[in-house]
């Protein structure tokens, strides 16, 4: 045994064997890789699936961090600065970069995502916002169809796409150097909107899009890079999470617009406060907006809606991304209601009618998403069966994070079923008919239960991932001031937009308005006509037409006795109240040629931010319209607080 473990000539013999196998497995070519199959409805369908679920492209493998804080996702960037304001970022296939800030990005090379809407070459450049205030953007380069190109044509093309956009030669040699097949390249520039200007100009929000310092040892080249176009890399985990349930249930909804069988989907998306369902309906109509023009999206939220300052229940046609907080995005719908109100619990019969003015404009030839609001518990959790049998969605989206303790699922036999606040259930229709009789009293609702029966929808049951789902009010910021922002920055549309100074309110030219061109409504309580002027002075008002002719009234202002469901065309400041010409002075950025529309102002609760009153630039003495001079301790001198978890004793279960 010794003398054969020892022999020299065969030890030679197996190293040679070994020398000779090595050489020939260096030499032989790869094996050509799998080619997939394309084209037809199944690679379509594939496509689809896998696009939604964001799986187009496998993230690499990633080294274990270096460092503690940083991670291969850092060492991977590649970063230059073109000149001050302006960045160039390489990104291989499946390298994504997470950041607060605002910038512009115009995608020159490749393909990126950005809260799952596709940006190739070829297109605008895209406004993207990502606040502290809510969770964090990320660019992520994805797969695409290279072009049928060498390696060295390719990267001959990405080199005189640099040239043209006069990149430096120091910084397009970085750039090169890291090139490979399926990266993606894009442009950075710092961004600045006459809105964000505007709230930037209060004190409370001046810091709203700027990142936490960072540790000087974590401290990169390329962060300095990022800095200069006002974006700071972030922690992935403060981004967006997508849990399996959302994955799947944006599948099945991307699936259902592309087929369009039984026509274009409504998809109505609920759940309690704090969940996620504003989150989930921009993800997902970024999705739909790849491959379709434009969504319809209904807003029934008065609380925080998506498009408009609070209040309003309105339709909006969406064909840009929503790639920001609903602040950043404020449009003007083709149809709104201004209800007056953050809640509708003291008017639901007022609010039913609403959605069904707004949702009369709606004519089924796009998708329509629908957003709710938070209020599920109680009389909002049979408020909300109610418009669903309003609405007739295909899909409902259930957001919940409790296994759906917090409400239960809203089935097909469960609304079919359940009694709502101002219709009746399958049950409460039989025992009508087999009474044959009812008391006057609940002829007015045996009317309102009248409704046809639910065709039925698809349940698509999401339980949400990010930390704090489902705890309203431990959100990163509070309702109270997403309004404040969401108004302000509808005000910020009265700044000139090639001005970089901010104009304060007070200094701007409002329009004047005869007493007799506009009637008056106050929304949310009775009010004396000897007063009415004292409540429109200073006040946010919905600037409104009514189909109907103002009554002329040369003494005083005209008075509605009712409030109208009508069109609001906008939103305005009454600065003040010339009781000697008798007329208003109405700031608002609504164009001309629709103010000559408005025939109505429609005073709700919404309350005028405090910071406009308090931070009036070049005012000297006492501010008007704030006093420091108020006894809280009087009896009803605080807000009333409502308790919306109680339930009327006629929904109480014995």
């Amino acid at each position: 045994m010794a003398n054969r473990r020892l022999n020299p000539a065969s030890l030679l013999r197996r190293q040679r064997s070994r020398r000779r196998r090595r050489k020939a497995a260096l030499q032989s070519p790869p094996a050509p890789p799998e080619k997939k199959a394309r084209g037809g409805p199944d690679a379509l369908q594939r496509y689809a699936r896998e696009f939604a679920r964001g799986l187009l492209s496998a993230r690499p493998s990633q080294p274990p961090p270096t460092d503690e804080g940083a991670s291969a996702e850092g060492e991977m960037l590649t970063a230059v600065e073109a000149k001050e304001g302006r960045a160039f970022l390489l990104l291989p296939q499946g390298q994504a970069l997470t950041f607060t800030g605002k910038c512009s990005l115009m995608c020159l090379y490749g393909s990126v995502r950005v809260f799952g809407f596709n940006i190739v070459p070829d297109q605008p450049p895209y406004h993207l916002f990502s606040p502290y205030s809510h969770c964090a953007l990320t660019i992520e380069a994805v797969a695409y169809k290279e072009p049928e190109k060498s390696g060295k044509e390719m990267k001959a093309e990405a080199k005189s796409i640099l040239r043209a956009h006069l990149v430096p030669r120091d910084a397009r040699c970085k750039l090169m150097k890291d090139f490979i097949p399926q990266c993606s390249m894009i442009l950075l520039e710092r961004l600045d909107t006459p809105a964000t200007r505007f709230i930037h100009s209060y004190s409370n929000f001046s810091h709203i899009f700027k990142a936490k310092r960072q540790k000087a040892p974590s401290f990169t080249p390329e962060d300095t890079v990022l800095a200069s176009v006002g974006a700071g890399k972030q922690d992935p985990r403060n981004g967006l999470l997508m849990s399996e349930s959302t994955l799947s249930a944006v599948e099945e909804l991307v699936q259902a617009c592309q087929d369009e069988d039984e026509g274009c989907p409504i998809v109505l998306v609920c759940g309690p406060k704090s969940v996620g369902k504003s989150t989930f309906n921009r993800y997902l109509i970024n999705i739909l907006l790849n491959s379709l023009p434009c969504i319809e999206f209904l807003d029934c939220d008065l609380g925080q809606p998506e498009f408009t300052p609070p209040g309003c229940v309105s339709l909006i046609n969406v064909t840009e991304p929503l790639l920001g907080p609903p602040f950043t995005h404020q449009r003007t719908p083709r149809k709104m209601v201004y209800f007056g109100a953050t809640s509708c619990e003291q008017d639901t019969e007022r609010y039913i009618d609403t959605l069904k003015y707004v949702f009369s404009a709606y004519e089924r030839d796009v998708p329509l998403v629908i957003n709710t609001m938070g209020w599920v518990k109680g009389a909002g959790l049979l408020l909300l069966i109610d418009i669903i049998r309003l609405l007739a969605p295909s899909h409902i989206v259930q957001i919940s994070v409790e296994d759906f303790r917090d409400m239960p699922q809203l089935s097909p036999e469960y609304i079919h079923c359940t009694a709502g606040l101002h219709t009746r259930g399958k049950a409460l229709f039989r025992r009508k008919s087999l009474n044959g009789m009812e008391d006057s009293g609940q002829q007015g609702l045996a009317q309102a239960g009248s409704h046809p029966p639910h065709p039925g929808h698809q349940l698509l049951c999401v339980q949400p991932k990010f930390p704090g789902a489902g705890n309203a009010g431990t959100g990163r910021t509070h309702s109270s001031v997403l309004r404040d922002m969401a108004i302000l920055a509808y005000l910020g549309q009265l700044q000139p937009p090639d001005v970089e100074s901010v104009f304060p309110l007070h200094s701007l030219i409002p329009y004047q308005v005869p007493f007799n061109a506009v009637a008056l409504r106050v929304i949310h309580t009775e009010v004396a006509p000897a007063h009415i002027l004292y409540s429109v002075n200073a006040s946010w008002v919905g600037l409104c037409q009514v189909p109907d002719q103002v009554p002329c009234n040369a003494d005083g202002p005209v008075l509605l006795t009712h409030t109208p469901i009508c069109n609001c065309l906008g939103f305005g400041i009454v600065r003040g109240v010339d009781t000697d010409k008798k007329l208003y002075h109405i700031l608002t950025p609504v164009a001309p040629q629709n103010l000559r529309f408005v025939n109505c102002l429609l005073i709700g609760s919404i309350p005028i931010p405090n910071c406009i009153f308090l931070n009036q630039v070049g005012i000297e003495g006492e501010i008007p319209y704030v006093t420091s001079e108020y006894n809280y301790d009087i009896s009803g001198a605080g807000k009333l607080k409502l308790k919306k978890h109680l339930k009327r004793r006629e929904h109480m279960q014995p």
